[in-house]
C-alpha cells in the first residue's frame, strides 16, 4: 500500500472494541477523530501515551475530538488495559492486521539488531468529512495531546 498523507482520505474501519462492538471509521463522520496506533497494551510508552490521552481527554471532547487507539491486541487485552489505566475511550482490535497495513504503520523493525514486523507508533487526525488532516509519525509518548494540539491551533 503506498504511504498515507495529509489530505487522503482516511481508509475505512470496520473492526470490534474492547467490548466486540462494531467500531466504524464512517460512525464518527462529522467529528474529528484523533486516531492513534501503538505497538502493545501495557508496555511502557504505550501506556504513557494512553494515560496522556485518558488525562485529556474531556479537554479533547470538548474540543470536538473523538479518541480511537489501535493495536493488534485482542479484545479481552484491551479490556484488561482499559480497566487497569480506566481509560475512557475505545481500543480497537486488529487482529488481522488490516487496519495496521491499510495505514502503513505495520513495518519492519529493528531491535537490538534483531529485525520484525510491527506497528509503528503514529497518529492520524481526522477531520470531520473522513480526511487525514494531519499524521504524527515522531510521537512523544507523554505529551501526545499537546502535540495534537500545536498543529491544529
Amino acid at each position: 500500500m503506498k504511504e498515507l498523507k495529509e489530505g487522503d482520505k482516511a481508509p475505512a474501519i470496520n473492526a470490534k472494541n474492547q467490548k466486540g462492538e462494531t467500531v466504524e471509521l464512517k460512525d464518527y463522520l462529522g467529528k474529528k477523530v484523533i486516531l492513534y496506533f501503538y505497538p502493545k497494551d501495557n508496555t511502557p510508552g504505550c501506556t504513557t501515551e494512553a494515560c496522556n490521552f485518558r488525562d485529556n481527554y474531556q479537554s479533547l471532547l470538548q474540543d470536538g475530538y473523538e479518541v480511537l487507539g489501535v493495536s493488534i491486541d485482542s479484545e479481552q487485552s484491551h479490556q484488561k488495559f482499559i480497566s487497569k489505566y480506566e481509560l475512557p475511550f475505545n481500543l480497537l482490535a486488529d487482529e488481522d492486521k488490516k487496519i495496521v497495513e491499510d495505514y502503513g504503520v505495520w513495518v519492519e523493525k529493528n531491535m537490538y539488531g534483531r529485525k520484525y514486523m510491527g506497528t509503528a507508533r503514529t497518529t492520524f487526525v481526522i477531520n470531520e468529512k473522513g480526511i487525514i488532516e494531519h499524521i504524527i509519525r515522531k510521537v512523544d509518548n507523554k505529551n501526545a495531546s499537546r502535540q495534537i494540539r500545536d498543529l491544529v491551533k
